[in-house]
Parts: C-alpha cells; structure tokens; sequence
C-alpha cells in the first residue's frame, strides 16, 4: 500500500508541474504570465525573452537576474530610442517590480536577452529560464516558442504537447 501511495504522489505532483508550466507562475506575491520567445535563425548569436509580472504584494520587488543552459550568458535588458537612436542596455540593477503594478517585458522595450545560444530556438518548443528575484527568490518558467518575428504570442493556439521539453 505504500508504494501505490508514492507512485500516487508522484503522479499528482507531475500534474502539479506540468500544469505550473502550462499557466501562469506564482512565486511569493509575484504571478508570472505570458511568458514566450521567438524561434532564432541557424547560428543566431542571441535570442529575446519576454513575460507578464505582476505584484499583488504591499511591496515592489525586483527582477535581478535570469540564466539559462540554452545560451553562456542571460542578461535583463531595456531597448529604448535615445535621440532618435535605437539602443540596447543591460539593466545593471535589474527591473523594479512596484507594489500592485505589472511590469511586461516585451519586444521592443524591457526583455531577458540570451547571448551566446547553444542552439537555435525552434518553433513550438519551449525554452527553460530561472528568473531571480530581490525578495520572492528564484523561480523555473518555461518560454513558449513563437514563430521568428512575432511582436506577441498567441497562447490561445499554441501547441501545449511540448511542455516540459525544450
């Protein structure tokens, strides 16, 4: 009776992982949504992440850092036009997540940026990143890949038999 009783709970907290994958992400008062990235070309050299955060909490938080086994580097970065020049800069003190606000890391402005990809990201994949943050600790998310040059993810017609698999 004890070893169906593990196999059970083994079965259970699959469910509960594969699941946690499947929607959004809760860690401390901080939910994470929307999480995806693009599919890269052979040989690309970098590759963009973006995801939903929201703060429930009476106190902001702070994204610190990210890594990944699928690039050598991750790093949090901002793009944004300065004097009519698009530039590109790492967020040395990682991005404040405000108290009862959502902050959205997207295309075109706040993203994780993976450097040094040890492969290319392929559509209808998923790809695995751990984001730390300042007080809710780290986490484990998996990115949904969308198709090269998609501004957003349609996670209504995405695929979803991949989960748990990068």
């Amino acid at each position: 009776m004890s070893l169906l009783k593990t196999l059970a709970a083994a079965a259970a907290l699959s469910l509960v992982s594969l699941s946690a994958q499947a929607g959004d992400v809760t860690i401390g008062d901080l939910t994470l949504s929307e999480s995806w990235t693009r599919a890269t070309p052979p040989n690309a050299k970098a590759g963009g992440g973006f995801v939903t955060i929201s703060n429930s909490g009476s106190e902001s938080d702070r994204l610190v850092s990210a890594a990944s086994e699928t690039a050598n580097r991750v790093e949090i970065h901002e793009m944004a036009i300065q004097d009519g020049i698009m530039k590109m800069r790492e967020m040395d003190n990682g991005i404040e997540i405000p108290a009862g606000e959502t902050v959205t890391l997207k295309p075109g402005g706040l993203h994780i940026m993976f450097m040094g990809l040890k492969g290319r990201f392929e559509e209808g994949t998923r790809v695995p990143v751990s984001l730390t943050f300042e007080k809710a600790g780290s986490v484990d998310i998996d990115l949904a890949v969308a198709p090269m040059g998609a501004k957003a993810m349609d996670h209504g017609k995405m695929n979803h038999s991949g989960h748990g698999k990068n």
